[in-house]
């Protein structure tokens, strides 16, 4: 294991020699002018509402209850916070706020989770969030958003464990743009130190290297995110050569704040190469861990999300998804003397349904696991979201415990339980097409050939749109 680290060390060492020395050479220049946490001491999860965190209405973490008194939220978020620290590590939470959470009548309640989070020692990074009605890239309501950041600064600017990010993913502002709406926020809350307002980068806060060359925002942090599904490489230095542009010279201010792959769906995280998913996953933790960026996992918590860390067991008490992919995690955070490998094969075993028109494959959409979820086509990328497998018994299942179905005469592919229903056995014949045993009148069809086109189940009529490859 020793030797194997030390291989993929010099495989990447350059790169990584060259990023560190930038990195650390501006921040020693930087830590005599501002008082800044390291980054690289953020290491945490994102709590999140079930329903996402875009929301018109008040965002509510998974477990809490726009209902609750301050009391019972705060015994909820205790118990949620515990295990955070003792199943993951985490040291740092990010929570989202928005109009509509702050100074009402869940924020007397909501404060509670902040507050047993500092409580606990941990830092909380505030972030807002528009609503899903507008979803532009772009604050909602001007004066709404500066009535709710005055509120939240005056209750926890002198809380040197809170920390301010002004808005989650600015995609629909140019970077001249965003950095006007950060320098004024800056000089709106100028009591708070430079050192705990985070900065998202640009888009969706997909590249640091704008705002950080910004002297307006000097001595801020800055707020990165990177996802598997932006790409389709198989390979951890693929991945990191994406990444690292990404960042620039600027990793000693960075804290990722979102970054997170399928935990639910048994894709090994210790064989770095050959998913897209795993060589993600350790092209973001080695970069983490190697130029001392923060790393705030999304999500630690969130209902009915496959990339969920943590999940609730029948009896309400937060368990582990995956035991390879916090592994790795932890290493990302500095955690462990060398990296987690094990040479078991990456992703569970199963092989994509490749429309014949499209070139595309048949997918399950944000790798949900929700029963009833319509499956569509996508860019074929060896997700486990796209791995089938065609049983002894004639069912496509995936995961492990879904299957493809339909319900009714005809109607939408879906997923649900495996259950040995007649709408989950299916033939796949020679001729490329996939009909239903019970009735061989019906064909696995996409509505079109684009990303996102529905995938159905619908009488057969010989058209390419329901001819199929699968391996």
């Amino acid at each position: 294991m020793t030797m194997r680290w030390r291989a993929r060390a010099i495989s990447i060492g350059a790169t990584l020699a060259l990023t560190m020395t930038i990195a650390w050479a501006g921040a020693s220049s930087a830590a005599g002018r501002y008082e800044w946490v390291p980054p690289a001491q953020f290491q945490g999860a994102n709590w999140a509402d079930p329903r996402d965190n875009y929301a018109a209405d008040a965002v509510v973490p998974s477990g809490l209850a726009v209902g609750d008194d301050y009391r019972t939220t705060y015994r909820k978020a205790d118990a949620v916070l515990s295990g955070f620290s003792t199943k993951l590590g985490a040291n740092t939470v990010r929570l989202p706020i928005n109009p509509a959470s702050v100074g009402t009548a869940w924020w007397k309640s909501y404060r509670a989770a902040i507050d047993a989070a500092t409580d606990r020692g941990f830092k909380v990074i505030l972030s807002y969030w528009e609503s899903n009605t507008a979803k532009d890239g772009r604050v909602d309501d001007a004066a709404a958003w500066q009535r709710m950041w005055r509120t939240v600064v005056d209750t926890y600017g002198r809380n040197s464990r809170v920390y301010f990010e002004p808005m989650n993913e600015p995609f629909g502002y140019s970077l001249t743009e965003w950095v006007a709406v950060c320098t004024d926020f800056l000089a709106r809350f100028s009591s708070v130190p430079r050192g705990r307002v985070v900065i998202s980068g640009t888009g969706y806060n997909d590249n640091v290297t704008g705002v950080a060359a910004a002297h307006q925002l000097d001595g801020t942090l800055l707020s990165l995110h990177f996802y598997g599904f932006w790409g389709s490489y198989t390979t951890e230095a693929e991945w990191i050569a994406n990444l690292l542009p990404r960042i620039g010279a600027y990793a000693h201010r960075t804290i990722v704040d979102e970054a997170g792959a399928p935990m639910t769906i048994g894709l090994n995280y210790g064989n770095h190469n050959g998913n897209v998913s795993t060589a993600y996953l350790a092209a973001i933790t080695e970069i983490a861990r190697g130029t001392g960026m923060g790393l705030v996992y999304w999500p630690g918590l969130r209902f009915g999300d496959s990339y969920s860390m943590l999940s609730p067991d029948t009896k309400g008490k937060l368990q582990v998804n995956s035991a390879s992919g916090l592994a790795q995690l932890r290493w990302g955070w500095g955690v462990g003397d060398v990296p987690p490998v094990n040479d078991d094969p990456p992703a569970p075993p199963g092989q994509q349904i490749k429309g014949v028109a499209s070139g595309r494959c048949v997918d399950v959409p944000g790798f949900s696991t929700t029963d009833g979820t319509q499956l569509d086509l996508w860019d074929c990328n060896g997700g486990g979201n796209q791995s089938w497998n065609h049983t002894a018994a004639g069912e496509l299942s995936i995961y492990g415990n879904k299957c493809l179905q339909y319900a009714g005469a005809s109607g939408p592919a879906q997923i649900g339980p495996c259950t040995g229903a007649a709408s989950q056995h299916w033939t796949v014949n020679p001729t490329g097409t996939i009909t239903s045993v019970a009735n061989p009148a019906l064909c696995l069809a996409a509505a079109g050939d684009g990303n996102g086109s529905a995938v159905s189940v619908l009488a057969c009529d010989g058209s390419t749109r329901q001819a199929w490859q699968i391996g």
